[in-house]
């Protein structure tokens, strides 16, 4: 078998991993920024864009170096990567708001809550479209 094979049969394995880091990094970030800087307790959604943009970063290059291992690209594998967060980024700002003001959840709680759906989209997004094999 070609070495690229076995690569690929640990890729969703790696995934996991990946994804279990950047979910506790993600999920500790966002609670950390607003328990750290007094400021941030009553501006909830510039924490959330630091932490998104922090969280952006890391995550491309735990998938890109850690589980897809591309070489090249980056401007465009960074692109991808960054539109599928982006849309999710643009609906989370949506519905922070909602869930904590209407519906009455702690930001960390709703926060939390939409990280969970963000999950279940990504490995089919960046399998397919941001880290797929390029023969």
């Amino acid at each position: 078998m070609k070495a690229a094979t076995l690569s690929g049969q640990h890729r969703p394995l790696r995934f996991l991993i990946a994804g279990g880091l950047n979910t506790l990094f993600g999920l500790a970030l966002y609670p950390l920024l607003l328990w750290s800087v007094p400021a941030l307790h009553h501006h909830y959604m510039i924490a959330l864009l630091i932490a998104q943009a922090v969280c952006l970063c890391f995550a491309f290059v735990t998938y890109k170096l850690g589980v897809f291992r591309t070489q090249g690209r980056l401007l465009q594998e960074f692109a991808a990567f960054a539109s599928y967060y982006l849309f999710n980024y643009a609906l989370n700002w949506g519905a922070l708001p909602l869930l904590v003001e209407a519906g009455g959840l702690s930001p960390i709680a709703a926060q939390m809550g939409f990280s969970l759906l963000l999950i279940a989209g990504s490995w089919f997004w960046h399998s397919r479209v941001t880290f797929k094999d390029r023969l």
